[in-house]
């Protein structure tokens, strides 16, 4: 079960391909066109010919915490563990913890062990995932964060850069410290459960649960968690 949700307002972001500032619902739209857009002009300015590659758009978000949000292009011969990978360096990693996929009943586990019956993550995007489909990726199975991906189009892509490209990602949340109303910088490890400690430097200081409970505040829905800090 995820901590409590901080409250929500309209999530904004930045397209990757165009620089352009986008809400959360009006990015995917914006999206289908940019890319198209791109395409074209890195095709007129390159001269050698390139099979195009399949490849799938992505949206992932926290799974409590939607307004973290991220859209990416994946090449659809990409590893599962690939995928893992790109969300652990992104958003997630702290600890070198266990991760999993969740994908309609299977689990894909990051490490296996004669304990585990679950598949390892070493399956073709393509061999597991179909347009439409909605899944989980959990990280750490202590002080777990958990994200829904969604499979929101196919397509060929001329990109011949990273197998996994970031189209657009949220602005970081604008969250007030709970004590003075100032933008929080910190975050307290034990009250963020009850969607409190929220913290500016000056209230940290103060703060009853310690200094030594806080954690900065960063741009992913892993902030506050186990020893996360960006």
């Amino acid at each position: 079960m995820g901590r409590q949700q901080t409250k929500r307002r309209i999530s904004y972001g930045k397209c990757g391909l165009c620089g352009g500032t986008f809400s959360k619902g009006v990015m995917t739209r914006h999206l289908a066109s940019c890319q198209e857009e791109k395409v074209d002009s890195e095709t007129a300015s390159d001269k050698r010919k390139r099979e195009p590659a399949k490849t799938f758009h992505l949206l992932v978000e926290g799974r409590y915490q939607p307004e973290y949000w991220m859209h990416l292009e994946v090449q659809s011969d990409e590893m599962l563990r690939d995928l893992d990978g790109f969300l652990r360096n992104t958003w997630l990693e702290c600890c070198g913890h266990l991760s999993a996929f969740r994908i309609e009943g299977g689990t894909y586990i990051s490490s296996q062990s004669e304990e585990i019956d679950d598949e390892s993550m070493d399956f073709a995007l393509s061999k597991v995932l179909r347009v439409g489909a909605k899944f989980y990726h959990e990280y750490d199975f202590g002080t777990t964060t958990e994200l829904t991906l969604r499979v929101l189009s196919e397509r060929k892509s001329g990109f011949r850069g990273k197998s996994i490209r970031l189209l657009a990602r949220n602005n970081p949340p604008l969250i007030a410290c709970g004590s003075c109303g100032k933008t929080a910088t910190q975050v307290c490890t034990q009250c963020i459960w009850s969607g409190e400690g929220w913290l500016c430097d000056t209230c940290a200081d103060e703060h009853a649960c310690g200094e030594e409970m806080c954690l900065p505040v960063v741009n992913s829905p892993r902030v506050g968690m186990c020893g996360y800090t960006g």
